[in-house]
């Protein structure tokens, strides 16, 4: 068996299209909406994510401010910046990009944020709703994953998922979103006994561990869907180069699809990350959300 190769990086530019024409749509209203981007620090990896979302933010035509501070911020000034971001009319995003300085409480941070702007998904209001099956802001690793399970299998009732990660980024809110396409969930982590044979139960399994290929061919299911979350930086024969938690030559030999890394997963985390900004602009003047662009 060949699997399927789920091309992120294709579908991410089908996601883009679709919100340059709500952006475009909403622009005749003469509304634009607004993305505001916060990084505290000069960490190598976050520079380089914040950079390319504020490209993508563009040239989508969406509206950009990003706020780059120095690692020496102090929280009350963060938090400060925060309030001021909440209070203006043309943002309609927050994204507060992680880790922040040891000095600084996270989720302190990320509660501070208003939770209609919270485009990540991480307030402790937005996670509340997506667990009680209520409108929230989703966040964007998960729902672009949701994306494009939905795209590949249709309805995904019934379908056994084994989420293979607890975090509360990803694991914990892709679980939830699974569960309310009424998928049976099972969430998997470091403890859990003989996880080979638990995941080898999986219609579709969700890695998102962190830990460079350490699902191989033999704990998939012959034709499951495998959605390879991790991103991994290592050196190999010399080189640096980007890996998945999964194996992906001996998965892909045994599943039906697979998501590769990179271009998977990885593409559709900014994508989502403009539709839920479109989504949060549209909630806040009152108008009907885009359709396919939200769970």
């Amino acid at each position: 068996m060949t699997a399927t190769i789920i091309d992120g990086k294709a579908f991410a530019a089908q996601v883009r299209a679709q919100v340059t024409t709500h952006v475009a749509m909403l622009k005749e209203k003469g509304i634009v909406p607004g993305l505001a981007v916060v990084l505290v620090g000069n960490d190598p990896a976050s520079d380089v994510y914040v950079t390319s979302k504020g490209k993508m933010t563009r040239e989508v035509g969406m509206e950009g401010f990003e706020h780059r501070l120095p690692d020496t911020t102090s929280e009350a000034d963060l938090l400060a910046l925060i309030d001021q971001l909440n209070q203006d009319d043309k943002v309609h995003g927050i994204l507060v990009q992680l880790p922040l300085p040891a000095h600084m409480d996270s989720a302190k941070v990320i509660n501070a944020l208003d939770p209609a702007k919270d485009v990540d998904g991480f307030h402790i209001l937005n996670v509340g709703l997506l667990g009680t099956g209520q409108k929230a802001m989703v966040p964007c690793t998960p729902l672009g994953s949701l994306m494009m399970l939905r795209d590949h299998h249709g309805s995904l009732s019934g379908l056994h998922a084994v989420v293979l990660g607890r975090s509360n980024i990803v694991g914990k809110p892709m679980a939830q979103l699974l569960l309310n396409d009424s998928c049976t969930v099972t969430i998997a982590h470091s403890r859990t006994k003989d996880l080979p044979a638990l995941c080898r139960t999986a219609d579709i399994l969700v890695a998102a561990v962190g830990r460079p290929e350490m699902v191989t061919g033999d704990w998939i299911k012959p034709g499951a869907t495998v959605i390879d979350v991790g991103i991994n930086r290592i050196e190999r024969d010399g080189k640096k180069r980007l890996m998945g938690d999964v194996e992906f030559a001996s998965a892909a030999a045994v599943a039906g699809a697979i998501t590769p890394v990179p271009g998977g997963v990885g593409p559709m985390t900014i994508a989502c990350l403009l539709a839920n900004t479109v989504t949060a602009c549209c909630r806040a003047n009152g108008l009907a959300e885009p359709e396919g662009l939200t769970p």
